[in-house]
């Protein structure tokens, strides 16, 4: 099917799976239009089931833009030079949807749904959408058995890792992270829940046997948390987790999108 097939299909069916937006009106969208629609309807979806037309839609334009994107094989990401473990760490600058690595990080919220804001340019909501509707489904049927356990007000804590499935990602496995939000000055409680988040995905790899993992910049941005100390925490949680885990992990990789960060991270492994 080509790819404007797939794309007008999958509209269809995400308007006839919405109450709201049932009857919008997309004839006369341009291709880039119909793209940001088909982002915003899956962004603003709540979990609630999928049928099985409208997933066998959505893989198959998922499968499409994953080949137009370009998959990123470990073997073309580059180790950094003169640096403790350089054979096991690497920064990449780019989209951390493309890269074809036992797991991904994603820096969610406390509620672990995804990014409900339609086409934000936040991780989660990244995340989300190249993976599709499945991982707020798995995440949600995790949330509510959490929730039966320790009550319905549950909010996934800081500082944890929770293992998903990639879905339409080139990834293995996703895993989720909530990382602190700095509000106002920056304290050693904030610094030690970053680290912890570094040391939780470490160890979910290290159990699960994930060989490679790739981190975005948890905390940053949206959470506010300063870039250059959040890379310092990072790389100290990771060389020391190298150091006291021999062999647990062949590859980490310090995955940047800004200019600004990839520069921080390679000033420290200068």
């Amino acid at each position: 099917m080509e790819t404007e097939k797939k794309a007008d299909l999958l509209l269809k069916l995400l308007k006839a799976d919405s109450t709201e937006y049932s009857n919008l009106q997309t004839a006369d969208y341009s291709a880039a239009q119909k793209r940001q629609t088909i982002r915003s309807l899956m962004n603003i979806r709540m979990p609630s089931g999928l049928s099985e037309a409208l997933l066998l839609a959505q893989d198959e334009y998922l499968k499409q833009e994953r080949e137009e994107k370009g998959v990123v094989t470990l073997a073309e990401i580059p180790t950094v030079p003169h640096a403790a473990f350089a054979d096991r760490l690497s920064i990449w600058q780019g989209d951390i949807t493309r890269l074809q690595v036992g797991a991904i990080v994603n820096a969610a919220n406390s509620q672990m749904l995804g990014c409900f804001i339609p086409c934000h340019r936040c991780i989660d909501n990244a995340i989300h959408s190249a993976a599709g509707m499945q991982l707020r489904e798995e995440c949600s049927h995790i949330m509510q058995e959490k929730r039966m356990r320790y009550g319905g007000l549950y909010e996934e804590p800081v500082g944890t890792a929770t293992l998903t499935k990639a879905y339409n990602l080139p990834c293995g496995y996703v895993i989720h992270t909530v990382g602190p939000i700095v509000y106002g000055e920056l304290t050693d409680a904030l610094r030690e829940d970053l680290r912890r988040c570094y040391e939780s995905v470490l160890n979910c790899c290290a159990e699960k046997g994930i060989r490679s993992v790739a981190f975005c910049c948890i905390s940053t941005g949206e959470f506010h948390f300063p870039n250059e100390e959040a890379a310092e925490i990072a790389v100290r949680a990771v060389t020391d987790f190298l150091g006291n885990h021999e062999g647990a992990i062949d590859r980490i990789i310090f995955n940047v999108f800004k200019d600004s960060d990839r520069e921080i991270y390679e000033k420290i492994f200068r």
